[in-house]
């Protein structure tokens, strides 16, 4: 019996299923269903199949995570437009490209709030003004004007200065200039750019222009010398200007004139020659010399005095973003013009709106640096852009209206507010309005609200009695004659009731007051107090001494003769026994015998 297994209870219907796949696929260690495979590896097959797992799941479970949607920049092309062959050509679609283009363009000019705009000599050529490096520029023109060995170039360099014949040469190139540039005009691009500046869309003009004509319109005036700090002018002299010239020692700004500059010596400073001649002459200190004059302008392989300031101001237009980069009549061969515009266009095309164009009579630069750095590159002339345009004049108020916007350089005017609310005090009034701040008025204080006859205070009198208040006489009911009125004092010097002194009123009779009872003060020595009381001391005469001891009561009585008894004091004791009163001690000192009388 022991050796036989021991039997199991029946099975039920349930459990009589064991065989069947459910239940073995339900008694295994995975999970009940399969997880699905993220998307990126599943075949498409199973995406049907995975989706309706991932509804099931999510059932029970929190709600599947939302497709992130990815940016994806706008591609960016470069797109070209000739304005010299703008209606000639007979392709319809070309024209339809042409016209979208310079539609692009004018809205860009119309619309766009923070424009930059980074300038060459190209736009000054309509002037009047020759430029640098085409065929008819200064470069070419120089070198047969003054019988130059190179290109007319190395008299914008600073070793015009080493040599009499290449000074020379170089000041009748800057008075030239000046003449020029003073009667030159204003083309149709300055005013385009003026009229963006004065609507305040213009971030800032980049200018390498010498001449100052840009300069000579208001909207784009500029500093000399630029602050290194802002807010700085909308126009950024790169390569200074004509119109002013400096002292190389003293470095004292002046207006530029021409007809000082001739010959091969530079002219001398007047502010240090009268320096000079104040020390030498007046301090007798010896000579620290005399400061040439120069055109403030930089020539090539020389510092710019202006530098740090154009550094900042670049580095706070990046971090503005312009929204439109315009290069215009230039080519880009300096190093420092170059990157400027580089890094403008690539934070004009980081913008989702950002609009570059190149505007030039010759093609854009080439390079890994400028690869996919314009949307717009325009052959044509600057001016011919403006014709386009057709923004009116910055000064030409007879156009009609149109929004100018405020300018960012300038801070905004703290805003006002006025509040009609309750009725103010007057004094509150009279505070407002000024530039400082004050205390608060003083206002009327509120009346107590206890009875003011139980707060007067009782009357002193010189005998140390306080009286009643007393209601007065007839006579003092009298009116006295009035006295002359005084000015009314103001309204808030008045005093309450409750804070005002009594006047002094007369000597009540003496039937009318009361004695103060007089408190029992306690003794200050309460050791030394004696519980009887003592009678006043009785006259001395001239024999007796002052004995403050008590003396003994006289007694009159039939047949009794009345005695007086002295009280037995030292004095008189001593005065009996028949010695005399000292201040000896009772003993006499140890070894001081010898010095004292027996």
């Amino acid at each position: 019996m022991e050796d036989m297994p021991a039997m199991s209870p029946p099975l039920s219907p349930l459990e009589s299923l064991v065989s069947s796949p459910l239940s073995m696929r339900s008694r295994s260690p995975t999970p009940p269903y399969e997880y699905p495979s993220p998307r990126s590896s599943q075949p498409s097959g199973s995406r049907a199949s995975s989706t309706a797992r991932d509804m099931q799941d999510g059932a029970d479970g929190p709600p599947p995570a939302k497709k992130r949607k990815l940016y994806q920049p706008k591609e960016r092309t470069t797109e070209y437009l000739d304005l010299h062959t703008l209606d000639e050509s007979s392709d319809q679609e070309k024209l339809d490209h042409d016209d979208l283009q310079l539609q692009r363009l004018l809205k860009v000019l119309r619309t766009k709030r923070k424009i930059v705009v980074i300038a060459g000599a190209g736009i000054s050529v309509a002037a009047g003004i020759p430029d640098f490096r085409s065929s008819t520029g200064l470069f070419t023109t120089l070198r047969s004007q003054h019988n130059l060995k190179s290109s007319g170039k190395h008299l914008f360099d600073a070793a015009v200065y080493k040599n009499d014949s290449s000074t020379a040469s170089f000041h009748d190139m800057v008075r030239e200039m000046s003449h020029m540039t003073r009667q030159a005009n204003p083309t149709m691009f300055h005013h385009m750019i003026a009229t963006i500046a004065e609507e305040g869309r213009l971030m800032r003009l980049y200018t390498q222009n010498v001449d100052g004509i840009d300069t000579s319109l208001e909207p784009l005036r500029t500093n000399i010398p630029l602050n290194s700090r802002g807010p700085w002018p909308k126009t950024i002299q790169l390569h200074g200007g004509l119109e002013k010239m400096v002292c190389s020692k003293c470095g004292s700004i002046s207006d530029f004139d021409g007809s000082l500059f001739e010959g091969s010596e530079p002219p001398s400073c007047k502010a240090c020659e009268e320096l000079d001649e104040i020390r030498t002459t007046l301090a007798g200190k010896r000579s620290h010399g005399i400061g040439r004059l120069r055109p403030r302008i930089v020539l090539y392989n020389e510092y710019n005095p202006d530098e740090e300031a154009i550094g900042a101001v670049t580095t706070a237009d990046l971090k503005s973003r312009p929204d439109a980069v315009i290069v215009v009549g230039t080519t880009l061969k300096v190093p420092g013009v170059r990157r400027i515009a580089r890094e403008m266009c690539q934070v004009a095309r980081g913008r989702k709106d950002g609009f570059t164009a190149w505007i030039n009579n010759m093609p854009e630069p080439v390079g890994p640096e400028f690869k996919d750095c314009w949307d717009l590159v325009i052959r044509g002339d600057c001016d011919e852009v403006a014709r386009h345009a057709a923004i009116p004049k910055w000064d030409d108020k007879d156009v009609g209206p149109y929004t100018v916007l405020p300018s960012r350089d300038v801070p905004k005017s703290p805003m006002k507010v006025e509040l009609n609310g309750a009725a103010k005090h007057k004094a509150v009034e009279k505070t407002q309005g000024m530039v400082t701040p004050t205390a608060s008025p003083r206002t009327r204080s509120p009346a107590p609200a206890k009875d003011l006859k139980k707060m007067k205070q009782r009357k002193l009198f010189a005998g140390g009695t306080a009286t009643k208040p007393t209601k007065p006489t007839a006579a003092a009911t009298k009116k006295k004659p009035a006295a002359a009125k005084k000015p009314a004092a103001p309204k808030n010097a008045k005093i309450t009731k409750a804070f005002t002194t009594t006047k002094s009123s007369k000597v009540v009779s003496e039937k009318a007051t009361k004695p103060i009872k007089a408190e029992p003060i306690a003794p200050m020595f309460p050791n030394l107090s004696k519980t009887t009381t003592t009678s006043p001391m009785l006259p001395l005469s001239l024999v007796e001494v002052r004995n403050n001891a008590e003396t003994p009561k006289r007694e009159y009585g039939v047949g009794v003769k009345a005695e007086v008894v002295e009280p037995d004091s030292p004095s008189a004791q001593l005065r009996r026994e028949g010695g005399r009163e000292t201040v000896s001690p009772v003993q006499v000192p140890r070894g001081m015998g010898h010095l004292l009388e027996t």
